[in-house]
């Protein structure tokens, strides 16, 4: 089993839009990918909770899989690239980790 952990600091402003807009909408676009990509096995969007450090990071990605080749096709499926370009225009940084895990 693979782990894929990836995190993004928003822009205060981006797209005509604010950094709680963009969470939102970034969350919508995330949460619709789950059924869109059968290599994920598990999946979670989580947002930064209101009263936690705003020094941390705004939204993450928690996303299991089979093995590496998993990983690899979900990068790659078109709805995936289509949110990385949607997230690219609004982040201000990203920080990912992958892992293996003990199934």
């Amino acid at each position: 089993m693979v782990r894929h952990i990836v995190m993004f600091e928003l822009l205060e402003e981006a797209e005509g839009r604010s950094k709680k807009e963009n969470i939102e909408l970034a969350r919508e676009k995330a949460e619709a990918l789950r059924d869109k990509i059968p290599t994920l096995k598990a999946y979670q969007v989580v947002v930064n909770a209101q009263k936690a450090d705003q020094t941390n990071y705004d939204i993450a990605l928690i996303c299991d899989f089979e093995d590496m080749a998993g990983l690899d096709s979900y990068q790659n499926h078109p709805e995936h690239k289509a949110f990385g370009a949607f997230i690219g225009g609004i982040r201000k940084s990203r920080a990912c980790i992958d892992f293996e895990m003990e199934a």
